[in-house]
């Protein structure tokens, strides 16, 4: 069997020779030919069999006629200039890039052509006059790269990167640069050339670079100490700014007063390296999407018939009494009632439930089903933000900010140290005043300066900012880094089953009954490859090995099943009712095909999904730190397999909605759970928000995501408990982290309360005691991150 030189797939029910290569389909033929055409054969050269084959295009990208859909979606319009960007969810490499840059070659109107390859879109100018948005959206179908166009498209906002913390961590490297180096002739005490002239200025200049360091470059550590205080939360802001603002009056007293030249070289080391470690703990990955809900999967637009004709309509649009037409493979927008045409509907994507669903006219159906079975005609009952789906989304849940609800372990420490250092400042001072007044004040403000947590703000941010980028290397990305903190305290782990236990690319299918002959395994081969249905095409994957054969004659009864005739030789596949059996049907909750040849019951193939590798493993592993549940919304047939795979701890609930799986999580935190919800689609959604962790797993982290504080691909979900370990071990090392600080503090403490702290003391200690617990955190995740690795690799 020959594989296809365009997309690499097996050529199984056609093969077509065409100029000494062969290609599984038309299209892919097609695409072939487009490229040889425009010279870009070179795509093939970067990568063998790089391509995709596209998929029947036809009605649906109709809605791009609407001159307000095309507005909305236009980053640029201004007379022969347009600029559209799109998400193509099949860029995956070298080839990819390439032929999407060279558009231009393609058709003259394109003007270039950009590609984001970690977003996996494509921003394109082109010449409207030439070709319109529909025109270019089809040919980027034509050669395989389908855009994927959604609702959250058409009201999306343009995204304003802040780059303030950029701009302040610049002021403050710089003003930090020359403030040390003016400093040096008074570390060095350099008498012949620290003359009164020079002294005043070099002192008044380090005032001038430290004043846009503190109003600046600090701002946000005095309005979040501020917005702390008047909430009576002593979060770890309070003593920065608190040591911010002493060494700053005090510094500028030093100079006013010639008392000496003050502590601005200390004061921007500090701020520096503050915000060094807050815009490396901001890092994270701006192509990956935490935030999705149901607009980002439901299409912008939607055929309506209205008087016989079919107008495309902007899905917000709809309203209760509105005819629309939803075509083969498409999404349900709204609730309505089925007019005509045999409905099969998938809704795994909302319920979980993997088994499709028969509908008949009459029947009601809800948003986010996707029809699998020709074009049906439906009645609008509900507007788009009253329907079944949109309604999940009303839960206050989703809009609960997780990082206010959660103190991290700074902010545990800063609150006692706060407290320690005003009473030590208080107690030296008070005891300074009997000995001696003079250098009481001294006492007082040296004791806060050295004391300012510096080390211990910046012990979290480097070590969760490593931890970050390494599990992001080993394929878990996760949205900020205070949800390794939140990871090291679960101790339930919920798991979602259909597309995250099981995988969504193959079945598990065995058979039981009547062995069938040679010629009956024929026709059913040629039946099935008939049909588009998925249990179908699934059975057809499986028995294609069979000589397949011309049917006489085929017929297909959506929603209940297929019959093909060859000869004398007819096969019935389909359910239990439909194939003719007069015994009575068995009981089980597995999905099944049923067949007979001749009217007579032979058996049935019986579809197992199939669990990811490593599964009853990681149970195991993880059983030994937290309680395990299964919460699914397919029903119980695979109870008895899942308890042989899950501790008897574990507890296994089917038939769940995504309302019932959210209270279920809701009610375990009520008992002072901490919950990880480990989930897929958008089902899950509602469970993964409510969740103190909300881990969503995904085959391709750029395509598909529901709303989660973290997505792990699905190859690595086997390794979840080494992540969970791993995020204990990070706590770990923030607390060495804070004794290590704590050494640092108490020799600066000692200094401080004996009237003792130089200007050169501290520009010392304060930048040593940073620079030291940088590198002692940089170290220590570095080699538990090379562990991870290796742990990962052995799995």
């Amino acid at each position: 069997m020959e594989n296809c030189y365009h997309c690499g797939d097996a050529c199984r029910d056609t093969t077509i020779e065409h100029q000494e290569k062969f290609f599984c389909c038309n299209g892919c033929k097609t695409v072939f030919d487009i490229l040889n055409e425009n010279d870009l054969t070179y795509y093939y050269d970067l990568q063998t069999t790089p391509g995709k084959t596209p998929l029947v295009i036809e009605g649906r990208f109709d809605f791009l006629d609407n001159q307000h859909i095309i507005h909305q979606l236009l980053e640029f319009d201004e007379q022969d200039t347009q600029i559209v960007s799109f998400v193509i969810p099949h860029i995956h490499c070298s080839s990819c890039i390439w032929v999407l840059e060279n558009l231009n070659k393609l058709h003259s109107a394109v003007k270039n052509a950009q590609v984001n390859f970690p977003q996996k879109s494509v921003r394109i100018t082109y010449n409207s006059s030439e070709v319109n948005l529909k025109e270019l959206v089809l040919l980027l179908c034509k050669i395989g790269y389908e855009p994927n166009i959604s609702l959250e498209d058409f009201n999306k906002k343009e995204r304003k990167i802040d780059r303030s913390l950029i701009y302040k961590l610049g002021v403050a490297g710089f003003a930090f640069g020359n403030i040390m180096f003016l400093s040096f002739p008074e570390y060095f005490e350099v008498d012949e050339f620290w003359l009164e002239q020079f002294k005043y200025l070099f002192r008044w200049l380090m005032f001038a670079f430290a004043v846009p360091v503190v109003f600046y470059s600090g701002r946000d550590y005095f309005v979040s100490a501020y917005k702390g205080l008047r909430s009576h939360i002593l979060n770890i802001n309070v003593p920065i700014a608190i040591g911010i603002a002493v060494l700053f009056l005090r510094s500028t007293l030093d100079i006013v007063m010639d008392w000496g030249t003050g502590f601005f070289d200390s004061l921007a080391g500090l701020v520096f390296f503050l915000l060094l470690g807050k815009f490396f703990q901001q890092k994270t990955y701006a192509f990956l999407s935490f935030e999705r809900d149901y607009k980002s999967y439901f299409p912008i637009a939607i055929t309506q018939l209205s008087k016989q004709e079919e107008i495309q309509t902007p899905v917000y649009e709809l309203k209760p009494g509105n005819r629309i037409l939803i075509r083969n493979n498409e999404l349900i927008p709204t609730d309505g009632i089925l007019i005509k045409g045999s409905a099969l509907i998938d809704y795994s994507f909302v319920t979980g439930e993997a088994a499709p669903v028969a509908k008949q006219s009459g029947d009601k159906i809800y948003a986010g089903g996707r029809q699998q079975a020709g074009i049906i005609e439906v009645e609008v009952t509900k507007e788009v933000e009253q329907s079944y789906l949109t309604q999940l989304w009303n839960n206050e849940v989703f809009s609960k900010n997780k990082a206010t609800t959660f103190e991290n372990l700074t902010d545990q420490i800063s609150r006692r140290f706060t407290l320690s250092i005003l009473s030590i400042a208080a107690i030296a001072t008070g005891i300074w005043l009997f000995i001696d007044a003079s250098i009481a004040f001294n006492v007082f403000t040296a004791v806060l300066i050295v004391a300012c947590p510096c080390a211990i703000a910046l012990a979290a941010p480097f070590t969760l900012g490593n931890m970050l980028r390494i599990f992001g290397k080993r394929k878990l990305y996760l949205k900020e880094s205070s949800v390794i903190e939140q990871m090291a305290n679960i101790d339930t782990v919920v798991f979602d089953k259909t597309g995250t236990l099981t995988t969504h690319n193959k079945n598990l299918i065995t058979y039981q009954g009547i062995s069938l002959t040679e010629d009956e395994q024929k026709v059913l081969t040629s039946t099935l490859r008939a049909s588009n249905h998925p249990l179908s095409r699934a059975l057809y994957e499986l028995l294609q090995i069979n000589d397949i054969c011309t049917l006489d004659d085929f017929t297909e009864e959506t929603g209940k099943g297929i019959e093909g005739i060859y000869g004398k030789t007819s096969v019935k596949v389909g359910s239990f009712a439909f194939v003719g059996n007069k015994n009575q049907q068995p009981e089980t909750t597995d999905t099944q095909v049923h067949i007979s040849t001749n009217d007579d019951y032979k058996g049935c193939y019986v579809f197992n999904n199939t669990y990811r590798e490593g599964m009853q493993k990681l149970f195991s592993e993880l059983s030994k730190t937290a309680n395990l549940i299964v919460l699914s919304g397919d029903n119980d047939g695979e109870k008895k397999f899942l308890k042989t795979q899950l501790p008897q701890s574990a507890q296994l609930k089917f038939n769940q909605k995504p309302d019932d799986k959210l209270n279920f999580i809701k009610r375990l935190q009520q008992q002072g759970k901490k919950v990880m919800m480990v989930g897929d689609g958008l089902n899950d959604a509602g469970a993964l928000a409510q969740s103190n962790v909300g881990i969503a797993v995904s085959e391709d982290v750029n395509v598909f995501s529901p709303a989660c504080d973290g997505i792990i691909d699905a190859s690595k979900l086997k390794a979840l408990s080494e992540f969970m370990t791993l995020s204990q071990k990070s706590v770990r090392i923030i607390k060495y982290a804070f004794v290590f600080s704590l050494f640092y503090n108490l020799i600066g403490l000692g200094f401080a309360v004996t009237g003792n702290l130089a200007p050169v003391v501290a520009a010392i200690l304060m930048p040593l005691s940073s620079i030291s617990i940088v590198v002692f955190t940089t170290i220590c995740t570095y080699i538990i991150g090379r562990n991870l690795k290796t742990k990962i690799e052995l799995k």
